[in-house]
């Protein structure tokens, strides 16, 4: 059975920084891409950025391209999303996510809080 726990969210004020991470277990994700989205009240869920699980492939939302980075340590199941300069914006549910595509998810995460205070 498929895991991702995500940790890492919080309070932070605009302008600071958040590391998320997930850990995946529970089957082989050579061959998937892992992504983080996220929801915000009264909004739906939306993309942030995804990598393959070799690394090599990157996608972002505009919204948080230069700010967000995402990277992944293959040989602890583990990936991150790296998030600096944070805006009020960007407060929301994120979900960790795992699947053959973008618009392909088959795995989610519980979800942790991001709240960027003003």
């Amino acid at each position: 059975q498929v895991q991702l726990v995500e940790s890492g969210g919080g309070l932070v004020q605009a302008g600071g920084s958040l590391r998320l991470s997930c850990a995946a277990s529970g089957r082989t994700f050579s061959n998937y891409i892992m992504a983080w989205f996220r929801q915000a009240p009264g909004k739906e869920r939306e993309f942030v950025a995804a990598i393959s699980w070799s690394g090599d492939s990157t996608n972002y939302a505009t919204s948080v391209k230069g700010r967000f980075t995402i990277s992944g340590d293959s040989a602890k199941n583990t990936f991150y999303l790296q998030m600096d300069s944070l805006k009020p914006e960007d407060t929301a549910m994120y979900y960790c996510a795992a699947g053959l595509g973008v618009a392909h998810i088959l795995n989610w995460g519980q979800g942790t809080q991001v709240t960027v205070s003003s």
